[in-house]
């Protein structure tokens, strides 16, 4: 993503993107609209792949995943579960 880890940039990123990627914590690949965020809020240029979107490193995802576990605990529990499958 950038040269330093989403750990070290945390406290610059908006509200919104911090919010996907609680909401998203398993995602490797940022979206470009969220990418273009990110992009500005840090004041340097992300590395992109041609559609855009930036991919996250494995340290990246623990601390995100990290920070969404600590973000989750006193939520209520809406009762609605995603499940990804793939149809035979």
């Amino acid at each position: 993503m950038t040269d330093s880890p989403l750990r070290d940039q945390w406290h610059r990123l908006p509200s919104t993107v911090t919010d996907w990627l609680f909401d998203n914590p398993g995602c490797v690949i940022i979206p470009r609209t969220l990418s273009a965020e990110i992009s500005a809020a840090l004041d340097q240029p992300l590395t992109w792949d041609v559609h855009g979107e930036t991919s996250l490193s494995e340290e990246d995802v623990e601390f995100i995943r990290m920070k969404a576990h600590e973000n989750s605990d006193g939520k209520p529990d809406t009762g609605y579960t995603f499940f990804d499958s793939v149809q035979p």
